[in-house]
């Protein structure tokens, strides 16, 4: 399947530049404007819409523990504890990796020259910033998440640097060569979820911020 999408990516690309090249200009121009009108269209709604949700300190009302139905004590803290886990340290981290991946295939889109591995670095390391701050204010995660993917865009704009079908095809090539890379980017979200969860229990049990406050920023 790699070996295929190899030689399928300078194909598309040069039948993408012999259909554009046959073109008039203004058609030329025409199609290049919408791609890149309906590119910027998708990222925008894409950062719109899960901005505020990576920003949230609990990312979902997922409320398993409505299935803690035993009434022994022990069994049931014990149930309680293995449902906070589950919801917190394996389905939260892996829906923060989705918008992980989301992420890196628009940065594909947006930059240019920049080799996979580094997109892959940046954009793990926007989301754990992200999910750091969340943890301190979530008006300043909410900030971090709209403003760096939106001046990004506006970078890619203005310098015309996206859009580069032969290099976005070269770059989903070329993922399987990072894979191990992936599965530490995934094991350190999880650890950094961890090691936030466990300092937000802390807090709270010695009272050294009230949950209120760090929501609302006061």
């Amino acid at each position: 399947m790699v070996e295929l999408l190899s030689e399928l990516t300078p194909s598309f690309s040069a039948l993408y530049q012999g259909v554009i090249s046959s073109l008039p200009a203004w058609a030329q121009n025409f199609i290049n404007l919408f791609l890149w009108s309906l590119l910027m269209v998708i990222y925008a709604i894409f950062v719109w819409k899960f901005y505020r949700w990576i920003a949230k300190k609990n990312l979902f009302e997922l409320n398993l523990s409505k299935f803690n139905r035993s009434e022994h004590a022990v069994l049931a803290k014990l149930f309680g504890a293995v449902i906070y886990f589950v919801e917190y340290l394996i389905i939260l981290p892996f829906m923060v990796f989705i918008w992980f991946g989301a992420f890196t295939i628009f940065l594909m889109l947006l930059t240019k020259d920049l080799e996979l591995n580094i997109i892959l670095f940046v954009a793990v390391a926007i989301v754990a910033a992200i999910r750091m701050t969340s943890y301190y204010k979530e008006e300043l995660a909410r900030d971090l998440a709209k403003t760096i993917p939106f001046t990004i865009l506006a970078v890619a704009a203005t310098q015309g640097l996206f859009f580069d079908s032969g290099q976005l095809l070269s770059n989903f090539v070329r993922i399987p060569e990072f894979l191990s890379d992936i599965w530490i980017y995934l094991i350190f979200i999880v650890a950094v979820e961890f090691i936030l969860r466990v300092l937000d229990i802390l807090f709270l049990a010695f009272d050294l911020h009230s949950e209120e406050e760090v929501r609302t920023g006061d």
